[in-house]
């Protein structure tokens, strides 16, 4: 079906009354939708009214804060700190226990456990039970504390160069 001035004169009231191009299609019948972009975009139609939509916050509203968590992870103990605090007048004032948390020994974390900056070198075998990772905290850039970082990086030994023409000939054999 072609563009008749009748059809195009629907087709320009209904993109100013916000319809989709979906929508015009199915109302005007014989036309696709994208015929029906084509056709708004060579009309140059580009004023058109928005649908109706939820007035949108300008900010969005802070996150309530997380509760403290019931137990703490299995890889990290709690630290006490004192219980009372001195006020101006030097009267001790009672202080609920805030927990502290400091790194186990190597070998606390589980899989389950590990978190974005622990240290993931493994300890044992995986497929044992008590199978779990070093989980201290790891060096910045690596996925490893400073220690197992020593051992997973060694630097390049520079002993015998191989860069002479018996070992190019040697190489070259190879994919010959």
């Amino acid at each position: 079906m072609g563009w008749t001035d009748e059809r195009v004169a629907i087709l320009k009231k209904l993109w100013l009354d916000g319809l989709s191009a979906s929508q015009i299609a199915k109302q005007l019948g014989g036309v696709t939708r994208n015929a029906v972009i084509g056709k708004v975009h060579r009309l140059g139609l580009s004023g058109r009214a928005t649908p109706s939509q939820p007035a949108r916050p300008a900010f969005k509203a802070p996150r309530p804060p997380r509760p403290a968590p019931s137990q703490p992870m299995i890889a990290r103990r709690p630290v006490e700190q004192p219980q009372t605090q001195t006020t101006a007048s030097h009267a001790p004032v009672p202080v609920a226990p805030r927990p502290v948390f400091r790194m186990e020994e190597p070998g606390s974390a589980t899989v389950l456990t590990l978190g974005a900056h622990m240290c993931k070198w493994p300890i044992g075998d995986p497929s044992s039970d008590n199978f779990t990772f070093c989980g201290r905290r790891s060096d910045e850039g690596t996925p490893y504390c400073l220690e197992h970082a020593r051992i997973a990086y060694q630097p390049q030994q520079s002993g015998k160069k191989k860069t002479g023409p018996n070992e190019l000939a040697r190489s070259l054999r190879r994919y010959i």
